[in-house]
C-alpha cells in the first residue's frame, strides 16, 4: 500500500465518522476510495481527502440534496462559495417555514385558534386569466410568489380586476399543481385561460399572514365533516388585502372549499387539466 493512502478506518477516525457512513458515501458516488486492493477488497483513502469528507457530512447533517454535495465537490474558489451560498440560502428558508409550522402548531395547542366564522355559500363559475406551475410542498409559498411576479409581469400593466386568486389541489402531492389568477380581458402570453365552475363552497376569512393559512383550512374541513359534507375539486383563495397593502397581521383572505358529492363535470376536466402541467 502507498504511503500517502490510509486505511478506511484510519481515514473514518481522521474524520470523525463511521466506516459504514464512508462506504455510504462510496456507494452514493460521493466519496469513492482513492484504491481499492483487488485481492482483498480493502478501501484506501488519500489523505487530502478528509476536507472533503467532513464537508459531505456537515451538508448531509442540514439535509443538503446529494446533487448539490456533488456539485460543490467538483466546484472551487468562487464557484463553490456561490454553491454553498446557494445551499445556506436554502437552509435558512426551510428553517422560516419550520418556525412558521411551530408558531401554527402552538397557536392549536394553547387553543389560541382564531374564530371563523363559517358559512355555505353559492359562487358563480369564474374565468380567469392565469398562470400555472407545479411546486413541491415545502416550496409551495415561493412558488405562488414566482406565478403572481409571472403573470403581473406577462399582464404587463394591462386591466384586469381584483382580487388575485389562488386555486390550490387539496391533496398537495409531490409535486402540486398550482394557479393564480385575475379577471383579465385578454390572456397575453405567458398566461392560460383557467374557468372555475360554479359550486356550492364552504369558507372563511382569514386575517393574517398566509403561513398561519392552515389554521383557515382546519377550521373549514372540521366545519364541513360535522355536517357530513365532503370538499372535493380545488381549494380557491381570493387575497382581499395583499402584502403591498397591509402588514402579514392585517393581510385578508377569504379561503373556499367546495363541497358534496362529487361532480362529473366540469370540475373533473379542471383537475386533470391541472395535474397534467
Amino acid at each position: 500500500m502507498p504511503e500517502d493512502l490510509l486505511t478506511i478506518g484510519r481515514f473514518a477516525l481522521l474524520c470523525r465518522l463511521s466506516v459504514k457512513r464512508l462506504r455510504h458515501y462510496a456507494d452514493l458516488g460521493l466519496l469513492p476510495p482513492d484504491r481499492v486492493d483487488a485481492a482483498t477488497g480493502y478501501r484506501y483513502y488519500a489523505s487530502d481527502r478528509v476536507p472533503d469528507a467532513l464537508t459531505i457530512a456537515l451538508l448531509r447533517d442540514l439535509d443538503v440534496p446529494l446533487p448539490a454535495i456533488a456539485a460543490v465537490l467538483a466546484a472551487a474558489g468562487d464557484e463553490r462559495a456561490r454553491l454553498l451560498g446557494a445551499a445556506r440560502d436554502r437552509v435558512a428558508a426551510r428553517i422560516e417555514r419550520d418556525r412558521a409550522r411551530l408558531a401554527v402548531l402552538d397557536r392549536l395547542a394553547e387553543g389560541r385558534t382564531p374564530a371563523y366564522e363559517v358559512a355555505l355559500a353559492d359562487v358563480p363559475a369564474l374565468r380567469l386569466t392565469a398562470v400555472r406551475a407545479r411546486y413541491s410542498a415545502a416550496d409551495l409559498g415561493k412558488g405562488v410568489g414566482e406565478c403572481v411576479a409571472a403573470l403581473f409581469a406577462a399582464l404587463a400593466g394591462g386591466p384586469w380586476t381584483a382580487p388575485l386568486h389562488g386555486v390550490f389541489p387539496l391533496d398537495l402531492a409531490e409535486p402540486a399543481a398550482v394557479a393564480v389568477g385575475v379577471r383579465a380581458d385578454r390572456d397575453p402570453p405567458g398566461t392560460v385561460p383557467l374557468a372555475l365552475p360554479a359550486a356550492t363552497v364552504v369558507r372563511t376569512l382569514h386575517r393574517g399572514p398566509y403561513t398561519e393559512i392552515p389554521l383557515a383550512y382546519h377550521a373549514l374541513l372540521a366545519w364541513a365533516g360535522e355536517r357530513g359534507l365532503a370538499a372535493h375539486g380545488h381549494a380557491r383563495e381570493e387575497y382581499l388585502v395583499g402584502p403591498d397593502e397591509a402588514e402579514p397581521a392585517d393581510l385578508l383572505t377569504r379561503v373556499a372549499l367546495p363541497v358534496g358529492p362529487r361532480p362529473k363535470t366540469p370540475a373533473d376536466e379542471i383537475t386533470t387539466d391541472l395535474e397534467k402541467r
